[in-house]
């Protein structure tokens, strides 16, 4: 619960991106910190993104169901977002316990 909200304080920062292919470009311009996924977000959607996360060093954590997830940044549900400022990036990993 403390992951999301600080997840929505993030989004009002202007610092995340929705869903698969914004999270994918993101990844792929070197803009995301941080990539987060939807415990059931499908292998498909996974597969576009986390080889070239892990491959550009981008860590990939898991957070909530797509609804919830999409619910913290006042949408519908999303398989992934992309974290885009370092600082956000790195609470959230610390409240993932992934330090």
């Amino acid at each position: 619960a403390e992951a999301l909200a600080l997840l929505g304080l993030a989004q009002r920062a202007g610092a995340v991106v929705k869903g698969t292919d914004l999270t994918r470009r993101a990844v792929r311009r070197g803009d995301a910190c941080l990539v987060l996924l939807a415990e059931d977000g499908s292998g498909t959607q996974r597969a576009k993104v986390v080889p070239l996360a892990q491959a550009r060093g981008i860590p990939c954590l898991t957070l909530a169901d797509r609804v919830r997830l999409g619910g913290a940044l006042g949408s519908g549900p999303l398989a992934m977002v992309a974290v885009t400022q370092a600082s956000f990036a790195q609470e959230l990993e610390e409240r993932l316990g992934r330090n």
